[in-house]
């Protein structure tokens, strides 16, 4: 992935904004605001655009350089203003030096205009790593996915089809290190017929490179006291290069309800009822159990942690993005408190040599102090409040969740129908209509015209999806009551397990990993190990809680049935049908460099969003997003080769490749 990031240095001598590493403004010191509007709302016809979308219509906005966030919060104003109650608005834009939370709110500030937009987005937004971020605002009517990077390196990983570009980084002379042809081929690449765009700048070598890269180009009017401008349509697009179609977006058929089956009421199943009823979809969410959150997603308490590698592997990535989206859905779903969450800080102990090397590793890779930071052991004992024998490294953004609280929130919406304590016996598709329809043993239960298996290791059971290559994974957690002593934690600690701060006056701790049973009983055996964990982990609050003295007979608890893949990535995308995969694609076994073209041979409007093991509360909420953003032709949350590597066929056209399936 990418160099260390450095957060936007600011200027405020003057008492407006200024960069300084580029020595330039983020906006006129004329009036900001009213250069927006014409150079990036006017220019594009933003206003007369929206005013003509459809309902439910998506439009969509690129930006180059966030900076402050002033233009997207007077798009997202306009849009209100002037579009159709049930169309959307998708804002993607690259930001290399995101403004500090303090930057941001005091910039912002300066607009009381826009005082309503700017409190839904600070009230999500946090220092940030590298990387890509999805924001849900307006209800899910507006959605921001920034690209936190050089946009020469985020760019080209983009898919999107975009209607408006605001080009709005530093003056070409302050920052000629982005105005270069390869951004503006990026640009014409990611257009739609007829794409606009506009930027404040008039400078031969940007009209110059938009024109070679297939845009009309003219010079208009500029704002204040600058004469000039430049704004342009995209007239020659480019053709498109050669992509895997296995990893295409999926066929969606024109015209299709929105309605969606859902199966599963954990956390992957209402994360993505969720992203899909914010959209307007009506979503039906069928589960066997009385109650949501029934199976691995029931755990009193769960930690909202990111184990990363410091080599920014597809894992460390997805989990980056999904660390922050979780975050943020906490932060607009649900108050702190024992009921819910708490972003109380997390602990990851060095507690042998291989962790303090990787952590090592993590402490020099340039990710934000406040995302992680190394700490002693003198600094992590302050931290936790208790005595510990270890330094590590500190999430100040981390912390718990009690995960049913989350997961009915998300299903708590009125585009969203629960039926529970049923268990589906057959999910089939309707030849007339290719509508789904679930049934149970009275009949049909719900129809949609797409569905959604995010059923864990269930999944294998349902006849399109038995070759998903999914392995169960048991885990118990125990839980002991708190003591006065132990009440003194004030972080989660994470080690070779974990142990939170206390909720409702108990502590949570676990959890096991048993690879060979299916047995979801909680035994005495598996207390034993977590306690021993915790002596390991943390002697002296094991001894706050007992010591010696205890033992499984003292714990509560539970044991659930994780569900991962062979790589440790979810599964997240459109299912195909496999013998028919293997007949479209078997040639690859013979030569792997073939630059097949044919369309995926998907089962038409079927999806799965499962296998995130023991990271589900950090992954599954974003692949919410990520099948939304499918159904919806929005754009991608995650760079293009992420969605790659999360894709459901992946695992097929491996085993292909290597000659494990021929045609």
């Amino acid at each position: 992935m990418t160099s260390p990031l450095q957060a936007a240095r600011l200027d405020w001598s003057t008492g407006l904004p200024m960069s300084a590493d580029y020595g330039d403004v983020y906006f006129s010191r004329d009036s900001g605001l009213a250069e927006t509007r014409h150079v990036f709302i006017d220019n594009n016809q933003l206003p007369q655009r929206f005013a003509a979308l459809q309902q439910d219509a998506l439009f969509v906005i690129g930006e180059t350089g966030f900076g402050t966030g002033l233009n997207f919060l007077v798009a997202w104003q306009c849009f209100l203003q002037h579009a159709p109650a049930g169309a959307r608005l998708a804002f993607v834009s690259t930001e290399k030096h995101p403004l500090t939370p303090d930057d941001l709110q005091r910039a912002l500030a300066m607009w009381p205009e826009l005082a309503t937009e700017a409190d839904a987005l600070l009230r999500q937004y946090q220092e940030m790593a590298p990387g890509w971020h999805r924001y849900l605002l307006a209800g899910g009517r507006i959605s921001l996915t920034l690209l936190v990077g050089d946009a020469l390196a985020t760019l080209p990983e983009l898919d999107a089809r975009v209607d408006a570009w605001f080009l709005d980084g530093f003056a070409p002379s302050r920052n000629p290190d982005m105005w270069q042809p390869a951004l503006f081929e990026q640009l014409a690449r990611l257009s739609k017929p007829g794409a606009t765009l506009a930027t404040f700048t008039s400078a031969g070598i940007v009209r110059r490179g938009l024109a070679e890269a297939g845009f009309a180009v003219e010079k208009v009017a500029g704002f204040g006291s600058k004469r000039e401008m430049t704004r342009g349509q995209l007239d020659t697009a480019p053709a498109a290069g050669w992509q895997a179609p296995w990893y295409a977006r999926p066929q969606l058929a024109a015209n299709r309800e929105r309605s969606a089956i859902v199966v599963g009421a954990g956390i992957a199943g209402a994360s993505t009822a969720y992203s899909l009823a914010v959209r307007g979809w009506q979503v039906t969410v069928v589960d066997r159990h009385p109650q949501p959150a029934s199976e691995a997603s029931g755990n009193p308490q769960g930690v909202l942690y990111t184990k990363l590698s410091p080599h920014f592997t597809p894992l460390t990535q997805l989990i980056l993005s999904g660390y922050g989206y979780s975050l943020r859905t906490l932060q607009a779903q649900l108050p702190q408190g024992e009921d819910s969450w708490r972003q109380c800080g997390v602990l990851q102990l060095a507690h042998n040599a291989d962790e303090e090397k990787r952590q090592g590793g993590l402490a020099l890779a340039g990710l934000p102090h406040g995302i992680l930071h190394a700490v002693n052991a003198e600094q992590a004992s302050a931290l936790a409040g208790l005595p510990l024998q270890h330094g590590g490294l500190f999430f100040p953004q981390g912390g718990w969740l009690h995960p049913p609280a989350l997961v009915r929130r998300l299903l708590d919406h009125p585009n969203i129908t629960l039926r529970l304590a049923t268990a589906i016996t057959e999910l089939a598709q309707n030849p007339a209509d290719n509508s789904w329809v679930a049934m149970d043993s009275d009949g049909p239960l719900a129809i949609g015209s797409i569905a959604v298996l995010a059923t864990a290791n269930e999944t294998v059971q349902f006849d399109p999806t038995f070759y998903l290559p999914v392995k169960r994974i048991r885990g118990q957690v125990s839980v002991l009551p708190a003591t006065d002593a132990s009440r003194q934690l004030k972080t989660v600690i994470c080690g070779e397990g974990y142990i939170s701060p206390a909720r409702h006056d108990s502590h949570c701790m676990g959890a096991t990993f048993k690879f060979d049973t299916s047995d979801t009983r909680a035994c005495d055996d598996e207390h034993e190990e977590n306690l021993a964990m915790l002596a390991q982990m943390a002697p002296a609050l094991h001894e706050a809680l007992g010591g010696e003295a205890l033992s499984a007979a003292d714990c509560s608890g539970r044991a659930a049935l994780r569900c991962t893949s062979p790589d440790y990535l979810p599964m997240c995308g459109a299912v195909v049908d496999r013998e028919a995969f293997i007949d479209c694609y078997g040639q690859l076994g013979r030569d792997a460099s073939l630059k097949i073209s044919q369309p995926a041979p998907e089962v038409g409007g079927l999806f799965v969003s499962t296998a995130h093991g023991s990271r589900g509360m950090v992954t599954a909420p974003l692949c919410g997003e990520v099948l939304a953003s499918l159904l919806e032709n929005e754009p991608a949350p995650l760079p293009k080769p992420i969605m790659d590597a999360i894709h459901p066929s992946r695992f097929l056209i491996r085993d292909i490749v290597r000659q494990k399936l021929r045609d």
